[in-house]
Parts: structure tokens; sequence; C-alpha cells
């Protein structure tokens, strides 16, 4: 006990009250996400942390290009070919691989002003089902997202713009963020069924 007094008064001292709440919020989806705290799930859900860092690496390269960009355009009368397309990009990446992260953190938008107000057991099947409709939606959407992809790899498709990048490269995140997403659906599913709390989300 005294070992753990020791460390909650640490977390206490080290973090701010609203940034303590978002650790714990996130903490605790993240034992949500991988029941019974299998290999596996611990190490998808290390792969999705690694992908919500990655995400906000390129979401900050988006904006310092976007920046360069008005500088370079309104102060310079020099703009550039690059910025906008490869912000563009940046932005497409970042939001599909950082959608299984949210989801685990419950970082998406939900509206639950009625649900909360049914029983504890049918939240969780509103849970269940919930995160089957993403399941089945993140599955069409990868395949026909895989499909967009491979005919345009294959065709040899372009973007048409300045840099004429080919076309893939801005279709191929969207099959990967849905596949990801999908098989953090599924995980969700199976803590539900194990029994773990409904999480409540990490919203300030």
């Amino acid at each position: 006990m005294f070992h753990a007094s020791v460390t909650r008064s640490a977390i206490d001292d080290d973090f701010p009250p609203l940034y303590r709440d978002q650790e714990m919020s996130v903490s605790r989806s993240r034992m949500i996400s991988h029941p019974g705290n299998g290999i596996c799930f611990t190490m998808f859900d290390r792969f999705m942390l690694f992908l919500a860092w990655a995400a906000a690496i390129l979401f900050v390269l988006a904006g310092c290009m976007l920046t360069y960009e008005v500088i370079a355009r309104y102060f310079f009368i020099r703009p550039t070919i690059w910025a906008a397309e490869l912000s563009q990009l940046c932005l497409i990446w970042g939001a599909l691989l950082g959608m299984p992260w949210a989801l685990a953190a419950r970082r998406h938008i939900a509206v639950d002003a009625v649900t909360r107000l049914f029983s504890p057991t049918a939240q969780r099947g509103i849970e269940i089902a919930a995160m089957a409709c993403i399941f089945a939606f993140s599955v069409m959407v990868t395949y026909k997202g895989w499909e967009i992809f491979y005919e345009s790899f294959e065709r040899g498709r372009t973007s048409g713009t300045m840099l004429d990048l080919p076309a893939w490269v801005a279709e191929l995140p969207v099959a990967i963020g849905f596949a990801l997403l999908a098989i953090q659906a599924v995980i969700e599913i199976v803590g539900l069924l194990r029994g773990k709390d409904i999480p409540k989300g990490a919203h300030e």
C-alpha cells in the first residue's frame, strides 16, 4: 500500500489535473482494448499507440508546411508547388492512421445523452452493436479502398497536379486505416463480451 500511495502521489505531483485525467482515461481504455492482457492484444495496442504518435507528427508537419506556404506566398510572393499537396497527404495519412487509437481511447465524438438512461446491460448491448456497425463499415471500406488503390497502382494513375504524384499514395491509407479500425472494433467487442467496463471516453 505504501508503494501504491507513493506512486499515486508522484503522479499527482508530475501531472496537472487535466492531463492526469487524460492519462488515466487513456490507460483505462488500453486495458479494456486488450482483454486478458494477451501478448497479441498488447502488441497491437502498442502498434496503435505508435501510429497515433506518427499521426500527430504528420499533423504537425502539415501545419508547418502550410505556414511556410502562407509566408512564402503572401510575404515573399514565392509560392511553392509542393506545400499544399504534401500537407494534404499528411492530413490524409494522419487522420486514417489515428482512427484505431481514437476508437480505443474513445476520442471519437459520441452522443450518449440517451444511452445513459438505459440499464448497464442495455448499454453494453448498445455498445457491442455500435462496435459491430463500425466493424462492418470498416470491412466494406477496406475492400473498396483496396480495389481503388490496386487499380490506380496497376494503371499508374497520377494526381494530375504540378508534383504529379502517384494517385495510390493518397488512396492506400484508406485501406490500411479502416482495416486497422476493423481489428480494433473486434478487440472492443471481445472486451465487452468478457465483461469489461464500458469505456466512458476521455473527453474534457
